[in-house]
């Protein structure tokens, strides 16, 4: 017998791990109201890290099989539900098939299908704070630690050849576990690029303190490991120093954001630019509302800027 109750209005699931947390169960209703989606409802479906595979099945089952289950974000549990669940789906996206992820489930002509929108949320992201050309202009590489969905998907989407010259120069991936590592290599070698790539085994976080020393000035440094939302603390030591003038993202936006803070105490003194997760947030939010709903949303400058206001009046309320 499931664990999960029949809908009873449409319903978009959230399946991370500490889902109650987010902002987004006080956002989505404004952002409803403001899209014209109706009577509906958000809903979520928190698991541990690294969960059982029959839990996953369990729970995209339900979702399938539910009429007014119309389909789910997923964050954490990206690569892993992908791989419990990849048979289940009628129809898998080319980005989804090369990530080896699914960030969203939907329900179209009666098929379920799986996506995966970072590819598309991370770039929109990136690209707006950082402006065009910055890589063609400054010469800066990326150090993204975490080989997880969320830096396969910004590694694609900066590493591609029809970037022309606004690439990094080079790419340093860093995890915890090999086997990570090997997945996000086997991925990447699909891609073409002319980008130099480079991938450090750090079990510590003082393995990615040493990397540090080694990025130009300018460089995107970022933490894409989930530490400070979805487990405490940060892939840095305190005594982490960052290249100068570096761009400082966290993909996080709530929690204890050790790795934040770390930045901003250098800010000044290394001329950092630090980054939240805040946007990104929006962009991964709005892509899968649209596809959920089967509704157009923008992603012009003023839609997102119009929907951040109402995401950021929601959320203090």
């Amino acid at each position: 017998m499931s664990r999960y109750t029949p809908a009873e209005k449409p319903t978009l699931y959230f399946i991370g791990v500490t889902t109650a947390k987010s902002s987004i169960m006080k956002v989505f209703p404004a952002w409803a109201k403001e899209l014209g989606l109706g009577d509906v409802q958000i809903k979520g479906m928190d698991f541990p890290l690294h969960a059982d595979p029959a839990a996953y099945r369990e729970a995209v089952a339900f979702i399938r099989d539910d009429a007014l289950s119309l389909g789910a974000l997923v964050t954490t549990h990206k690569i892993d539900l992908f791989n419990a669940c990849r048979d289940m789906f009628d129809v898998i996206d080319p980005f989804a098939t090369l990530m080896k992820e699914t960030s969203c489930i939907s329900k179209a002509d009666g098929k379920l299908v799986c996506h995966a929108k970072d590819p598309i949320s991370s770039g929109l992201s990136i690209d707006g704070f950082l402006g065009p050309g910055y890589f063609a202009r400054t010469g800066a590489e990326v150090f993204s630690i975490g080989a997880g969905g969320s830096t396969i998907a910004l590694t694609w989407h900066l590493m591609r050849t029809e970037r022309g010259a606004d690439v990094p120069s080079r790419i340093v991936v860093s995890n915890r576990s090999q086997h990570r590592l090997d997945e996000i290599l086997h991925i990447h070698r699909e891609i073409e690029t002319a980008v130099k790539l480079d991938y450090v085994l750090a079990p510590t976080p003082a393995g990615n303190d040493a990397v540090l020393p080694g990025l130009k000035p300018g460089s995107l440094v970022i933490n894409a490991t989930g530490l400070g939302k979805d487990a405490p603390g940060s892939p840095l030591t305190d005594a982490a120093v960052f290249p100068k003038n570096a761009v400082v993202w966290d993909l996080n936006y709530r929690g204890d954001l050790v790795f934040l803070d770390q930045a901003r105490v250098q800010e000044k003194a290394r001329g950092l630019t630090v980054v939240d997760g805040w946007t990104y947030f929006i962009h991964g939010w709005t892509q899968v509302i649209a596809e959920v709903f089967h509704i157009t949303i923008g992603t012009d400058a003023a839609t997102i800027e119009r929907l951040t206001r109402i995401a950021h009046a929601a959320a203090k309320g």
